[in-house]
């Protein structure tokens, strides 16, 4: 991948914005990685090197069997690895009609030209966002108590919120697990904001989510970790609704 490859953006199309939100609203399972396993020599440059051939193959992998989100979040690598990962992303859920998700910078997500870009409590605000991405940007934030969910809800800039961890996950050290109780909150407020369960959730307890009134999750785990992302992806998506 060249540096003009990196920096290449897709002409928007007209409506990018309501295109994006509606593949959203249709979402039901959102996957997050880390760059680590494919990086087969780190800091030999600006650059990590990735092994790209593989990177592909694992979003390939995922939206085959029905993944809809890929979000790349991984702290440990450099930002121009993290944007060569995230361009990659963008143009393999272009072809499989997914959705590309980075977190945390926005700077990143502008420079990368992705789908999605998500914020934790202590980022910036939907607003500074919105600044930076403009209107077509798909934006979510992470909430862990009943008055962050309600503020996300209430969010007019916000286009979709996660609830958890709901079990306690290695991704999220030292954050204590909420319970299957904040979604179920969650789905009593009655909006019609999408959100997300998210945190230690795997095919075993999935339903454990969805029967507490979450319908769309995030997994990590669950798919990276798997031998067969495609049917690990396909395992999840069956046992939510459709």
């Amino acid at each position: 991948m060249t540096e003009n490859d990196t920096m290449a953006h897709t002409p928007h199309p007209k409506h990018l914005g309501r295109m994006r939100r509606e593949r959203l609203s249709g979402s039901r399972l959102y996957v997050c990685t880390d760059l680590q396993r494919f990086v087969t020599r780190p800091e030999a440059g600006p650059v990590d090197e990735l092994d790209f051939d593989a990177l592909r193959e694992f979003y390939v992998a995922c939206y085959t069997g029905g993944v809809d989100i890929i979000q790349v979040r991984d702290k440990q690598v450099t930002v121009q690895t993290e944007i060569a990962a995230l361009v990659l992303l963008r143009q393999v859920a272009d072809e499989y009609g997914g959705l590309s998700a980075a977190n945390d910078r926005a700077d990143v997500a502008l420079i990368t030209g992705v789908d999605v870009f998500h914020v934790g409590q202590e980022d910036l605000s939907t607003q500074e966002a919105r600044l930076v991405l403009g209107d077509d940007v798909v934006i979510g934030r992470s909430c862990q108590t009943i008055e962050q969910v309600r503020e996300a809800d209430s969010d007019i800039g916000l286009d979709y919120y996660c609830t958890g961890p709901i079990w306690e996950t290695p991704t999220k050290p030292g954050r204590a697990a909420v319970g299957l109780e904040l979604p179920a909150q969650a789905a009593r407020l009655g909006s019609r904001k999408t959100f997300f369960a998210i945190g230690g959730i795997d095919a075993s307890n999935i339903g454990e989510v969805t029967a507490a009134g979450a319908d769309r999750v995030v997994v990590v785990r669950a798919v990276t970790q798997a031998s067969d992302p495609t049917a690990s992806a396909e395992a999840l998506r069956q046992q939510l609704p459709a």
